[in-house]
């Protein structure tokens, strides 16, 4: 697994645990921005020693293949992370499959980032780890992100009723899905 990808305006990378500090500093500037999209966090999800721990759990993710997650930092500011990037549940063998995530900042919308950071991943998942499929999970109410997949190719298979608890919530998903053709 590369630590590191690069794109136009953008270097996606790797967190180790001495970077928790950067992890903390983003997740705490998004709270309320991201609370709507995500599973309900408890406030001690907001400290550094919950986010060391965070970077562990998904260092040894990342160690066997299971995942990979990718932070966003501009190219011209390395030191302050916009988003992250994150293929889960990688399955070898005939599925050669995994799911999309991405999240972003809520000052850095609507300028592309998300779909250059993804096309990026994607590009990486299908050329490099060689996978056949991508499928991502978007609450039909989240058109940013639906948008960011449509742009991409993705085509919808179907609805997941009560998919995921977000927020508390029992939340129904889009099924979207990208082949490796």
């Amino acid at each position: 697994m590369k630590s590191a990808l690069q794109t136009e305006r953008l270097v996606l990378r790797v967190l180790e645990e001495a970077d928790a500090d950067l992890a903390l500093d983003y997740v705490t500037r998004n709270r309320a921005f991201l609370a709507p999209w995500e599973p309900a966090r408890e406030p001690e999800y907001f400290t550094i020693e919950s986010q060391t721990r965070v970077l562990r759990n998904e260092a040894e993710l990342i160690k066997t293949g299971s995942m990979i997650k990718l932070w966003i930092f501009k190219t011209e500011q390395p030191e302050r992370a916009i988003g992250t990037v994150t293929l889960s549940n990688i399955v070898r063998g005939a599925f050669l499959s995994c799911h999309l995530g991405y999240k972003l900042d809520q000052s850095e919308l609507r300028i592309g980032y998300m779909t250059e950071a993804v096309r990026e991943v994607v590009r990486y998942a299908f050329e490099e780890l060689g996978l056949h499929r991508i499928e991502a999970n978007i609450m039909p109410r989240n058109e940013a992100s639906m948008n960011v997949v449509c742009k991409l190719g993705f085509y919808e298979e179907g609805l997941a009723y009560r998919y995921l608890k977000i927020n508390g919530v029992w939340e129904d998903h889009i099924h979207m899905v990208l082949r490796n053709e």
